[in-house]
C-alpha cells in the first residue's frame, strides 16, 4: 500500500460526507421544529432538544472527524477524552463556584414582606 492511499484510507468518501451533512440537518431542523411549534411539553422538549444534541455530537465525530472505536483512532479518542473531562471540570467547576456566591451574597438579603414590618 501507497502513502497516498493510506493518507486517503483515513478521510471518508464524498457519499459518506453527504450522509453526515444530511443527518446534521435533519437533527438540527428536529430541534428547530419542536421549538418553534411547541407540539410538546417543554421538559419533553427539552429531553428530545438534548437527544439531538447528543446524537449531533456523534453524527459530528463519526461522519466529519473519522472518530471510531478503531486501534488507529486510540490516541484521537484520549485526547477528546481529556478534553471533555477538562471541559466538564470548567464548566461544572464555575457553575459550581457561581451558585455558591450567589447564596452567599443573597444570605443577608430579607425577603420583602419581613422589611415592611420592621
Amino acid at each position: 500500500m501507497e502513502a497516498s492511499d493510506q493518507a486517503d484510507a483515513s478521510h471518508g468518501s464524498y457519499r459518506s460526507y453527504l450522509i453526515g451533512f444530511a443527518l446534521s440537518i435533519i437533527l438540527t431542523l428536529i430541534s428547530f421544529g419542536l421549538v418553534m411549534t411547541g407540539a410538546l411539553p417543554k421538559s419533553s422538549i427539552l429531553f428530545c432538544i438534548s437527544a439531538a444534541t447528543l446524537a449531533q455530537i456523534f453524527v459530528q465525530l463519526s461522519f466529519f472527524l473519522h472518530l471510531n472505536a478503531s486501534s488507529e483512532q486510540h490516541w484521537n479518542l484520549l485526547a477528546l477524552a481529556l478534553t471533555v473531562l477538562v471541559t466538564l471540570l470548567l464548566v461544572g467547576g464555575s457553575l459550581w463556584i457561581m451558585y455558591n456566591l450567589e447564596v452567599r451574597m443573597m444570605d443577608h438579603v430579607q425577603p420583602a414582606d419581613a422589611m415592611q414590618h420592621n
